[in-house]
């Protein structure tokens, strides 16, 4: 700077420029382009950047198999509850659809996750431990829990098909009881399957994830039941599908309220709204409304009941893949780090906390 002595050490220097960018922003206007003496300052005022333009955060290394997790387990853990729903008001068409969706999404999900680990021993290596306070932890142990419940409660499904006598007859006899507890038991568990993942999102240090931490966990608890209720509104019988009707009602309520937070967080709540994050939200808020609307009036059509069915998955696929870029791309951007963190100083300056 011209304002300071040719042979004025370096570190001193450092703190005279360092005590500028600290003042606030109208003094720093004030004193723009002009140094104590009325000399033009050599250094411009600053602004919020990165070294050499690159991320100040790591982009999370996860790819899309993440994002397909995100999905398949919450279409897991909406199925088991559909499927519990459907075994306690004796409704054995929509039983069998949501086991065998609860198993199919569980076993997708353990492919997917072990995909992206690279190596299916990583995946064992975690059950090592059970650390509460980790979100990857519990989620892996509520996983490896759900799974073989989801297994044997659809599984005993097959059992009227099995031999009237011998082992297979006791099997067949056995089954249907044993698969009920463990349909049960499943559901107690679908809760915290489709909502983990929300808060292992929310616990990174991804500022469009971090700071959506009071709603990703409801988007992700309706956008799971919504997928599940697509499913049966394909593949049920279409007597039996009146509750899936009033549970995408319910789904569509708790997504939108919750989804609608995100946009409410200010600029780490852009990348909900603009650019490939953005459009992937915006086709799944349009997804489900169409989805629940056509349910509602699909009593006995099934053509109808089919397209909202495939409508209400398809939302629940763009807004776990809308959630996943827009946290990508708050975590490339520095500006989604950098100014939060500058507001959040300047308020403990101004509150005397500084």
């Amino acid at each position: 700077m011209t304002d300071m002595p040719p042979n004025e050490p370096v570190g001193a220097r450092f703190r005279d420029f360092q005590a500028r960018l600290d003042q606030p922003d109208g003094q720093r206007q004030r004193r723009r382009g002009r140094g104590h003496d009325g000399e033009q300052l050599t250094v411009p005022a600053a602004d919020f950047t990165s070294y050499y333009g690159r991320p100040v955060l790591k982009p999370p290394v996860w790819k899309h198999d993440i994002a397909g997790y995100l999905f398949t387990g919450g279409l897991a853990a909406g199925g088991a509850l559909v499927g519990a729903g459907a075994q306690l008001t004796g409704r054995p068409g929509l039983r069998q659809v949501g086991r065998w969706t609860a198993l199919g999404g569980v076993t997708a999900s353990a492919y997917l996750l072990v995909h992206d680990l690279g190596r299916p021993a990583r995946f064992h290596h975690m059950l090592r431990i059970a650390k509460l306070t980790s979100p990857m932890s519990v989620g892996t142990w509520i996983l490896t829990v759900f799974g073989p419940l989801a297994g044997v409660a659809a599984i005993a499904e097959i059992a009227p098909r099995l031999p009237q006598h011998g082992v297979l007859g006791l099997a067949r006899r056995l089954a249907p009881p044993v698969g009920d507890v463990a349909a049960l038991a499943a559901a107690a568990t679908a809760p915290a399957l489709a909502t983990y993942t929300g808060v292992l999102l929310a616990d990174t240090a991804v500022p469009s994830w971090h700071d959506a931490y009071p709603a990703l966990p409801f988007v992700f608890a309706g956008s799971a039941l919504a997928a599940a209720s697509g499913v049966g509104l394909i593949a049920a019988p279409a007597a039996e599908t009146a509750p899936l009707r009033r549970l995408a009602l319910a789904a569509t309520t708790i997504e939108m309220v919750s989804g609608r937070q995100l946009e409410r967080m200010g600029l780490t709540g852009e990348p909900y709204e603009h650019g490939r994050a953005g459009r992937l939200v915006r086709a799944g808020r349009v997804l489900l409304g169409v989805g629940t609307v056509a349910a509602l009036f699909s009593r006995g059509n099934r053509i109808l009941s089919a397209l909202s069915g495939a409508a209400l998955v398809a939302s629940s696929v763009a807004t776990r893949f809308g959630v996943f870029e827009a946290g990508v791309a708050s975590a490339r951007d520095p500006k989604y780090t950098v100014v939060p963190q500058r507001e959040r100083l300047e308020k403990k300056r101004s509150a005397g906390q500084l």
